[in-house]
């Protein structure tokens, strides 16, 4: 089977978790909360990508105040369909020093990538650091996982895809969420 094949067959076979109509929602709800917050702080919007573009896209385009945008490059996935090792292709820049930071990703799952990118921005300087994701993981109480400050949605522990999210690189533009059935 080819990766296309394989793609098409995981489409076919998954569930809709969340329609474009929720993930609308879910998106509007989140814009007012961050406004609320940093619309008076000049806030650097830093976009965790791959997954996290079109979060930020979507977020951004609903901020009716003035903020700067950049962006990092960490991956636990890369194309498997379970985490593993932090790989960074870019690291924060220094010019963060000293500035109010929204970090934007598409999921919290296990928080291992979050947290290490909190953990740079404190070493940056930065004068304080908020959070958002799209989607939130219900995971096992017992795994401690950094606190997020703004959530669009939660979900059960499935391999999802959709919004930004990817099917081993396919699917990330889907308006709606897709969840695997479970193993």
């Amino acid at each position: 089977m080819t990766g296309v094949d394989d793609a098409v067959a995981a489409l076919e076979s998954a569930s809709e978790g969340f329609s474009a109509e929720e993930i609308e929602t879910a998106l509007d709800r989140m814009s007012v909360e961050v406004t609320a917050t940093l619309a008076d702080q000049d806030p650097v919007i830093l976009v965790v990508m791959r997954g996290g573009a079109f979060t930020s896209t979507e977020l951004c385009r609903r901020l009716r105040f003035p903020y700067s945008f950049d962006f990092v490059h960490a991956s636990r996935y890369g194309d498997n369909l379970t985490g593993g090792e932090l790989h960074w292709s870019v690291r924060p820049s220094a010019e963060l020093t000293g500035r109010t930071v929204l970090i934007v990703d598409d999921i919290l799952d296990r928080g291992l990538t979050l947290q290490a990118l909190q953990d740079e921005l404190t070493g940056l300087g930065v004068a304080a650091t908020y959070t958002a994701v799209l989607l939130s993981k219900e995971i096992d109480d017992k795994v401690s996982r950094p606190d997020v400050d703004y959530v669009g949605l939660k979900i059960d522990d499935r391999y999802v895809f959709g919004c930004g999210m990817d099917y081993k690189g396919y699917w990330r533009g889907l308006p709606s969420l897709y969840a695997l059935a479970p193993e």
